[in-house]
C-alpha cells in the first residue's frame, strides 16, 4: 500500500513538472493578437494616440534604444501626442518573425518600417528595426490583449 501512495505521489509530482510544450496559441488568440497590431498600425497612421493606447497596458513600459525609458501609458501617451502634432507615421511593414503564448502573456517579435513625414515640410525618413512586444490579457483592451513591455532594437 506504502508503495501505491508513493507512485501516485510520484505520478502527480510528476506531471506538475512537466513544462507546456505548444506556446502556439489559439487560433483566436492569434487572431487577436494581429487585430490588436492592427487597431495600432491604423492609430498611428491617423495619428490618434487614444487608440494606440486602447492597446496598451497602463503599466507598459517602452524602450526604444539605449537612452530611451518610457515607463507608464502616460508617458507613453505624451510622447505619441507630441510625435503625432509633428509627424504623420505610416508602417510601411510589420512581419512577425515569432509568436508565442502562454496563458494569458503572449510575447512576438517583429521586423518593422515606418515612414515619417515631417508636417513642417521637411523630407520623409524610414525607421526600421526589430521589435519585441509582450502582451498580456487585459479586459479593457478592444482585443483582449495589451502590451505591457516593448524594447525596439534600430536597424543599423
Amino acid at each position: 500500500m506504502k508503495a501505491i501512495k508513493i507512485l501516485i505521489l510520484l505520478l502527480c509530482f510528476t506531471s506538475a513538472c512537466i513544462a507546456q510544450t505548444d506556446f502556439n496559441g489559439t487560433a483566436k488568440d492569434r487572431a487577436d493578437l494581429a487585430k490588436t497590431s492592427e487597431i495600432i498600425h491604423q492609430a498611428f497612421f491617423d495619428g490618434n494616440a487614444d487608440a494606440v493606447m486602447s492597446c496598451h497596458h497602463p503599466d507598459v513600459i517602452k524602450s526604444f534604444g539605449y537612452n530611451s525609458y518610457i515607463v507608464g501609458a502616460d508617458s507613453v501617451r505624451a510622447g505619441l501626442v507630441a510625435t503625432f502634432k509633428s509627424t504623420h507615421l505610416e508602417f510601411l511593414e510589420n512581419k512577425v518573425e515569432s509568436s508565442l503564448f502562454n496563458g494569458n502573456t503572449a510575447v512576438e517579435t517583429y521586423l518593422f518600417t515606418i515612414k515619417g513625414t515631417p508636417k513642417n515640410g521637411n523630407k520623409p525618413f524610414i525607421f526600421k528595426g526589430r521589435s519585441i512586444v509582450v502582451y498580456v490579457r487585459y479586459k479593457k483592451s478592444p482585443t483582449g490583449w495589451a502590451s505591457i513591455r516593448e524594447v525596439v532594437q534600430p536597424a543599423p
